[in-house]
């Protein structure tokens, strides 16, 4: 059934199978070294952006761990501002507040100088009239004096030189019609 075949015919087919399993081997791994040597560039191009890519995930991870000190330091900074700003807005109400009062102090001060200046041309004014009073008072003591010790005497009776006096006037006030005439 089978057909029989020589021995050395079995032989040769397995030696020239062996055969050429050894030269694919042997072509295989030339080829490969021969591949190796010539790569193709896309393979180096992956490897270059893959390198790439880590070198930009360890920048990225540094970035961001300098980029959330950044926002701690920037809130800290604006919370200080916002202090200073509150500080500075109290101080500008308290400016304001002490200038009001400067103002009215002033208004209040010119007042005062006013009235003081005011009392004291009333006080001038009232010595005047204490001097001229003492003044008077001392001529009427004077005169009592005077006439208690009868140095002064005033009588009720008509002086002779009293009426002189008038007929002077009378011929004087004559003199003086004429003479516009």
């Amino acid at each position: 059934m089978f057909v029989e075949l020589p021995q050395n015919l079995i032989l040769y087919t397995a030696g020239a199978f062996f055969i050429g399993w050894l030269l694919s081997a042997i072509n295989s791994r030339m080829s490969s070294i021969s591949a190796a040597r010539k790569r193709d560039p896309r393979d180096d191009r992956i490897r270059s952006l893959e390198a790439e890519l880590r070198v930009a995930q360890a920048d990225a991870e540094k970035f961001s761990g300098k980029a959330k000190t950044l926002e701690k330091s920037l809130e800290e900074a604006n919370e200080g501002i916002e202090k200073r700003d509150n500080v500075i807005s109290h101080q500008q109400e308290r400016i304001e507040d002490l200038g009001r009062n400067l103002k009215e102090s002033v208004l209040k001060t010119r007042e005062l100088r006013a009235e003081l200046s005011e009392r004291a041309t009333q006080n001038l004014k009232s010595e005047m009239k204490i001097r001229e009073v003492e003044t008077e008072l001392e001529v009427a003591q004077a005169s009592t004096d005077l006439i208690a010790t009868g140095v002064l005497d005033y009588s009720f009776a008509p002086d002779p030189e009293e009426g002189d006096m008038a007929e002077t006037d009378v011929q004087f006030s004559q003199a003086a019609s004429r003479k516009s005439s």
